[in-house]
Order: structure tokens, then sequence, then C-alpha cells
């Protein structure tokens, strides 16, 4: 039976849980918007180049994210690289989805036409001005859904940090079942609260959609 007193009780705590499941969650994002867009410009920058940064992606994504995480947190110390449970989390994070993010960021640079490119030229603009204030501008709106959904993927992905001991919201609400051998509160609150979150997310992504969209209009 639901007891009301408990799921009460219990929400302190779950709520700051829930602060470390954002922090994850944006930090590993902003890291992988930051990677994709390395490595995508990385793999379009020659034959050479772009060969063994798609292999390098291919990798990552091919192997589950579950086995990164222990990779970073457990095999590392015997490299001389130690990380904390945080840390190793959010790097494998924003590792994994860095990959996706680059296929994402390589069709909206490829879907730019090329006379962008050669109409900058003319102009006498340097690569980085054209890059920053011409392909970028035209590259970005049409991908923040694409973008938008491995947000939402990613913060899904965060109870996968319960493995190594981060106390993010999953983690929590196993221990207090473990404690108090009530789990029907802490785990149905737990998914209301990835829930709502969720539809913050996509409501955020498509008012930015939105504003993108107008502000490529004018």
């Amino acid at each position: 039976m639901w007891d009301w007193e408990y799921a009460i009780s219990i929400m302190p705590a779950l709520g700051k849980a829930a602060l470390v499941t954002i922090q994850a969650t944006g930090i590993g994002f902003l890291l992988a918007l930051v990677l994709g867009l390395i490595l995508a410009l990385l793999r379009m920058s020659g034959p050479r180049m772009g060969w063994a940064v798609s292999a390098l992606i291919e990798f990552i994504r091919s192997t589950p994210l579950l086995i990164q995480i222990f990779f970073l947190y457990f095999v590392f110390p015997s490299f001389g690289i130690v990380l904390d449970a945080f840390t190793a989390g959010v790097i494998a994070l924003g590792l994994h989805y860095g990959c996706y993010c680059a296929e994402v960021y390589r069709a909206g640079l490829e879907a730019v036409p090329r006379g962008q490119w050669e109409a900058s030229i003319a102009l006498n603009l340097g690569t980085y001005a054209t890059f920053k204030d011409v392909i970028l501008p035209q590259a970005i709106p049409p991908i923040v859904p694409a973008l938008g959904n491995y947000l939402v993927a990613l913060f899904k992905e965060t109870p996968l940090l319960s493995a190594i001991a981060v106390l993010e919201l999953m983690q929590t609400a196993k221990m207090m079942g473990s404690e108090t051998f009530r789990y029907t509160e802490p785990m149905t609150l737990v998914g209301i609260i990835f829930l709502l979150m969720s539809l913050v997310s996509a409501a955020g992504i498509r008012w930015l959609e939105r504003r993108l969209n107008r502000r490529s209009a004018r």
C-alpha cells in the first residue's frame, strides 16, 4: 500500500539526488556538444583524419555506455589516471553522446550549400569568421531537435552512474528501499521526477527551436 507520510519524508533526499542528476546531465551534455562539434570538424578535415575520427566514433557508439563508465573508473587508475565517481561518469556520458552529436553536427554542416563558403571567400572573410558567422547559424537550427533528443536520452542514462556509486536519483531510491524494504514510494517518485524533467527538457528544446527558426527567417 502507498504510504503518503513515508513518501513525503523521503522527498528532501530525492530532491538532493535530483540535483546530482541534473548536474551530471548538464555537464555531460555540454561536454557532448563541444566534443561533438570538434569531432565533426576533424572528420570533415580530410581523408586521413576523417578515417581515424570515424573509426573512433563508431567504436564508442558500438560499445555499451556502462562498459565505458567502468573503464574510466576502474581501468584508468591502472594507467595512473584516477577519477572520482562523478567525474568518471560525466566524462563517459559526454564522450558517448559526443560521438552521436558529432554525426548530427556533420549532417547539419554538410547541408549548408557550398556556395556559402564561396561567397564568404569572395567577401574576403576569414575561415573562422565564415564558420562562426555564416555556416554555424545556418547549420544549427535544423539539428536542434536531434540534439534535444540526445539531451533527453542522456538524462535517462544517468541511472547507470549508480553502478559506480554516484548518489543520483536511482541509487538514492535503491538505498532507501534496501533500508526500509519499501520500494513502491521511492521508485514511483523517481519515475515521476524523471518524467517531469524529461517533459521540461523537451519543452525547452521546442522553445529554442522556434526561437532559432524565427531568427533565421528574419
